[in-house]
């Protein structure tokens, strides 16, 4: 088991699928019956087995890819509200060991900030999670910002998390190795470009001058943004750019996870472009198995302290844990 500092370990990445709203799924992403998918409609013993093999205390629930972001507007709220409030039960019968982050009908703007708000307040969860586009759409439109004022104001994170890019990029920049090797369209490459370019979207939009309290967090070591953030904030800052600085917005308005991502590398690529109290531990379960995940961390070139921060520390106080 993993000899780790003296805390918990909050994992804050790990996923489920709800059996009502995946009926809602079609093509790729409505899963392959494997073990996988079995693990992700297991809320009990497998689960909790696995958290307990590895030494993970706490993992924060998210529903799986695509969520509730392809769903039509005219069923979206209601079928959502349902996905939450199964969730809440299952956090309030063990709530030692699981905590959540609210799905949100996003293609309802002002229904998904009212959700947002009933999840928080009458849930108990601790933010809400975005995957991918809404139906086509970034999210960094205006007319997504009620979400944005609402998380201001209830002083919660939104997580955006990867789902499969547009089909017409895909086709043009993966379609001719898809075969070959079909996970560069997800994980490899695919869903870092969808996702780095919805955060850069988000930045330079104006959302932050509007709300600058809005905190997000972004997985998998923020999709590349910490290792691009100084080209990219200089590139911003030369002549004839609307006059911004993204890496003060970037460094302190969002937070990233390890959630399948465990680089010592790229760890550090981010303590020094962030700081340590901008990142926070997660596996990306059942995607990615929890042990390499809670190993890595055993020996990270890093003090107990900044261990300490990572492993639970930033979590209980972003989240309010």
């Amino acid at each position: 088991m993993f000899k780790k500092p003296n805390c918990p370990v909050i994992a804050i990445e790990e996923h489920y699928w709800d059996p009502e709203l995946s009926k809602h799924f079609t093509g790729p992403e409505a899963g392959r019956g494997n073990e996988t998918d079995a693990r992700l409609y297991d809320l009990g013993a497998l689960r909790l087995k696995e958290m307990d093999e590895a030494g993970i205390d706490i993992q924060v629930l998210s529903h799986g890819a695509p969520s509730s972001q392809k769903l039509p507007i005219e069923i979206a709220a209601k079928v959502t509200a349902e996905v939450n409030d199964r969730l809440a039960k299952v956090c309030a019968a063990n709530p030692k060991r699981f905590a959540a982050f609210a799905a949100l009908p996003t293609v309802d703007p002002k229904a998904a900030a009212d959700e947002l708000d009933r999840a928080v307040t009458k849930l108990g969860f601790k933010g809400a999670m975005i995957h991918g586009m809404s139906n086509g759409e970034f999210v960094d439109l205006k007319k997504y910002w009620p979400i944005y004022e609402r998380a201001e104001k209830l002083d919660v994170p939104i997580y955006f998390h990867p789902s499969l890019p547009n089909q017409t990029v895909t086709d043009i920049y993966l379609q001719d190795y898809a075969k070959d090797f079909p996970l560069v369209v997800r994980p490899g490459w695919g869903y870092t470009v969808e996702t780095a370019t919805q955060a850069i979207r988000l930045v330079l939009s104006g959302v932050f001058d509007t709300h600058p309290k809005l905190k997000v967090i972004l997985g998998h070591f923020g999709e590349t943004l910490p290792f691009l953030v100084w080209r990219i904030d200089a590139s911003l800052k030369r002549p004839g750019q609307k006059p911004m600085s993204f890496r003060d917005i970037f460094c302190k308005n969002f937070y990233v996870t390890t959630s399948g991502f465990f680089s010592n590398p790229a760890l550090l690529c981010c303590v020094m472009e962030m700081g340590i109290d901008h990142i926070l531990f997660a596996v990306d379960w059942p995607f990615v198995m929890n042990p390499p995940g809670v190993e890595w961390m055993k020996d990270v070139p890093l003090c107990d302290e900044d261990k300490v921060k990572i492993l639970s520390g930033n979590a209980k106080r972003l989240l309010r844990m």
